[in-house]
């Protein structure tokens, strides 16, 4: 079996199918309607950005799922395996109608989305309207799983908390105390920061100013030409993609490299060192995955991925492979029968997942706690330097289900 490299042409409709489930185990005896369901494949519906900043995440959260299909022998619980795709071009004014596409004409039974916080809001919407269960493999909104948490909603990633919060420890144990915040401005910016705040100010840090480009801009000279003027202690930040790329590259090339230390969240240097090249080395992140974690479990899969798709993984890769796994372990507990929601849901809730990242589990909000690693880049590599926190959640504020 092989699977597309290239990216997919803009709201590319894909269906693919796996090959046959294997018997069902002898101390299971299902219903006609539930034999029934058994026989048909699982619709899985991906809503991700496979056109601009974000495309090379959508893509590598695709290729984590099916590499988790293929060590199951193409199979999920089971069930052979369908898919629907849609290109969700990071645009949350048709967040809504992609996702009623895949729920309502596609009748996906798992959507699996998104990267853009703004197009989660509209997938979160048509999840909590339609009850098809929904895992987030990226999007970091806290209300994902705070006000407006449900039971058919789990993420596989992190909040912008969990990224951030970390990151100010970092800086005041360099004695880096004043610092200028940079990022776009929008929902996932926004809330990278009020992470950052948290975990920097209450101990002694100052962030002397907020800079803000519009999403997706990549135009940051006149924001690093302010940067330069204020020579802060240092500079934290929040970009990903191809954005956060370019962003290290404007940054060397403002001359800022080696006079005022560049951090961020983790995807500031996740899936972008081959990209901004020299300009990345010595940046610092925090982030709940390294690829040189030096453990068999993460150096299997980093294998694994190579040789399925001659290209190296990143945390957006783990974050597919995770929801893959996540999923598995939900079906085998109700002997792949998607229509037992509560049971469904509640073996998801109770899973451990045996990630490349780590071990992990769920909040009671659905949004995994896990460790979050303090990394460098050097030679090319985010270096672990060591464990920032161990075993942190999301506070899930405001969620009832």
């Amino acid at each position: 079996m092989t699977f597309a490299r290239r990216q997919p042409t803009r709201r590319q409709l894909l269906s693919s199918s796996f090959a046959l489930a294997g018997a069902a185990t002898s101390n299971f005896f299902p219903s006609t309607s539930a034999a029934q369901t058994l026989r048909t494949k699982l619709r899985v519906g991906f809503m991700l950005p496979y056109t601009g900043t974000f495309a090379q995440l959508g893509v590598a959260i695709e290729n984590g799922f099916h590499l988790a299909l293929l060590e199951r022998g193409g199979k999920i619980a089971g069930r052979e395996v369908e898919f629907f795709k849609v290109d969700d071009e990071s645009d949350p004014a048709k967040a809504i109608e992609n996702a009623s596409k895949l729920v309502q004409r596609d009748k996906v039974d798992v959507l699996v989305g998104s990267v853009h916080s703004g197009v989660q809001l509209g997938i979160q919407k048509v999840a909590r309207e339609s009850g098809v269960l929904n895992i987030i493999p990226t999007a970091a909104l806290h209300a994902a799983t705070r006000l407006l948490c449900a039971p058919n909603v789990f993420r596989t990633s992190y909040t912008s908390y969990q990224q951030t919060y970390a990151l100010g420890a970092a800086l005041l144990d360099k004695g880096l105390k004043r610092v200028v915040w940079i990022s776009w401005k929008y929902t996932a910016g926004e809330e990278m920061l009020e992470g950052f705040r948290e975990g920097f100010e209450p101990k002694g840090g100052l962030i002397t100013k907020e800079l803000w480009a519009p999403f997706p801009s990549v135009e940051f000279q006149a924001l690093l030409t302010e940067v330069a003027a204020l020579k802060p202690d240092a500079v934290a930040c929040f970009f990903a993609g191809a954005g956060a790329a370019k962003f290290m590259k404007d940054y060397a090339a403002a001359g800022l490299k080696g006079k005022i230390p560049l951090y961020g969240a983790g995807t500031l240097t996740e899936g972008t060192l081959e990209a901004a090249r020299t300009a990345a080395e010595g940046v610092v992140t925090t982030m709940h995955y390294s690829d040189a974690l030096d453990t068999p479990r993460n150096k299997a899969f980093r294998l694994a991925y190579a040789k399925q798709f001659k290209m190296q993984p990143d945390v957006y890769a783990v974050q597919g492979y995770d929801s893959a796994d996540l999923l598995d372990k939900g079906l085998l507990a109700v002997g792949g029968d998607i229509n037992k929601k509560a049971a469904l849901y509640k073996a998801m809730e109770a899973a451990v997942i045996d990630s490349p990242r780590g071990k992990w589990k769920m909040s009671s909000s659905h949004n995994p706690v896990q460790d979050i690693y303090l990394r460098v880049v050097k030679n090319g590599e985010n270096k672990v330097l060591g464990l920032a926190i161990k075993g942190l959640s999301d506070p899930g504020t405001g969620c009832k289900m």
